[in-house]
């Protein structure tokens, strides 16, 4: 049976409105785009604490400008209870060691899902050894993203955990992934069109030079505008 994550979400919410105070959370976030409805929802409910750990970021500068923007929309955007930020170790090898045999997949695939395997897990455990009440992924709000494969991730990486619980999301719904897109254009945010890892990189690019050579002419920036946000 589907399970409604985001029904399985507002319960949560209705539980933790219950309670005196504001339960940690440990929100793992991909990038600052899709971290800004996500902040700017949960904070309502939750003193939230931003990891920053994605691996999969094989370009140091493209992970440095990314954690700029994180630190920097964190610092700007109103919220109510407090909003901290962690990062986590850049270890891109580690990344690359888990990827290893599955490059040629196409993005979507067993790759992925181990990545956020990867990334969960080692929220899981920070979550753990900090003691928040809560933890979950900032992921769940891209359209490209199967809700339903990071949920069970979530829920597989709880059982390591004896304090921490797993918080459900489908953040995409109620048209959310629209309302990160507007706060990226308040905010300014830099919106890449890949994940991070070189894998989902070049295949944006033969994406890109597919549809130049399918609409040529036409300028890189038309190339770039019809480019799917992640």
């Amino acid at each position: 049976m589907k399970i409604n994550y985001q029904k399985e979400l507002d319960r949560t919410l209705d539980e933790v409105k219950k309670r005196s105070g504001p339960p940690g959370l440990l929100l793992h976030s991909c990038c600052a785009p899709c971290s800004s409805y996500v902040l700017e929802y949960l904070s309502d409910y939750f003193a939230i604490t931003v990891f920053y750990y994605n691996p999969n970021i094989t370009d140091e500068a493209e992970y440095r400008r990314r954690t700029a923007e994180q630190r920097r929309l964190i610092e700007e955007l109103p919220v109510r209870y407090p909003v901290s930020f962690l990062e986590g170790r850049y270890e891109p090898d580690r990344f690359l060691q888990m990827a290893h045999g599955l490059e040629a997949v196409p993005e979507g695939g067993e790759r992925c899902r181990r990545c956020f395997a990867l990334r969960l897990s080692e929220t899981a455990k920070m979550a753990e050894e900090g003691q928040f009440d809560y933890f979950t992924t900032t992921l769940t709000i891209s359209p490209l993203k199967n809700a339903a494969v990071l949920n069970e991730i979530g829920e597989q990486t709880a059982k390591t955990c004896q304090h921490t619980f797993f918080l459900h999301s489908d953040f995409k719904k109620r048209n959310r992934y629209k309302r990160s897109v507007e706060l990226s254009q308040m905010y300014g945010l830099y919106r890449q069109d890949y994940c991070g890892c070189i894998f989902s990189k070049r295949e944006r690019e033969r994406q890109k030079a597919g549809a130049v050579q399918k609409n040529s002419p036409c300028t890189d920036d038309d190339v770039r505008s019809k480019s799917v946000q992640v």
